[in-house]
């Protein structure tokens, strides 16, 4: 059982709300920025959770298999695949062991799971094995060292029951040292502040603190050599 499956109904409910929807906003415009997917390629989401980027990437007309260690979020997954009308494949599996053939897919994204691997060498060597020569490996993920980082390190202190008592946050040199000679591009996003006000949930004032501000989030993207 991972410890997603207790939380997984009511995962979504961060989406829900104002501060949730202008951070996802942020993050799928940088992700999607950075990966431009092209339609009929096949992509694999790795760690697809409740398949919000599954759909996203589906939506654009790419071809995506979804895996992730959570039974109970991967049901939700297909249910909102289901009733969308998308033909997304969700498998349930393990990103340190993934049952696909070498050279597999055109791209491998992965948003907001590498928080959660203990062992992000072992995990990112998996993806680039499954990526074909060329293809690019897009991992998004919590910057440890940003307000963000620092509240839900805090959180998973103070709250036995929070899921960030699982996490291992990374740096953005962390991610930047997984594999430096094929990085093509990093950037931090999302510079509002956890606790930001309705009023700064806006593009301006995410621009204007880009300017002094850590990012809480960091996108990264790899291309595998031909």
């Amino acid at each position: 059982m991972s410890f997603f499956d207790p939380i997984a109904n009511v995962y979504d409910l961060w989406y829900e709300k104002p501060l949730g929807r202008f951070v996802d906003e942020i993050e799928t415009r940088v992700a999607l920025e950075f990966f431009h997917p092209k339609p009929g390629t096949c992509v694999l989401d790795a760690g697809c959770g409740t398949g919000n980027f599954s759909i996203k990437l589906a939506k654009l007309g790419v071809k995506v298999v979804g895996i992730d260690i959570s039974e109970e979020m991967l049901k939700i997954a297909k249910d909102k695949a289901d009733k969308l009308g998308l033909d997304i494949e969700f498998k349930k599996m393990n990103v340190y062991s993934l049952e696909f053939p070498s050279d597999h897919f055109d791209g491998v994204f992965s948003m907001a799971t590498f928080e959660f691997i203990h062992e992000p060498k072992r995990a990112f060597d998996e993806m680039m094995r499954v990526l074909k020569p060329s293809g690019y490996l897009l991992i998004g993920t919590i910057n440890k060292d940003s307000p963000w980082g620092e509240l839900y390190e805090q959180q998973a202190k103070q709250d036995p029951a929070s899921v960030f008592r699982h996490a291992s946050f990374k740096t953005q040199k962390d991610l930047e040292e997984l594999d430096p000679k094929n990085l093509v591009r990093i950037a931090q996003c999302v510079f509002i502040p956890p606790n930001a006000s309705e009023e700064q949930l806006n593009w301006e004032e995410e621009k204007r603190l880009s300017k002094t501000q850590r990012g809480g989030f960091i996108v990264a993207l790899w291309r595998k050599p031909s």
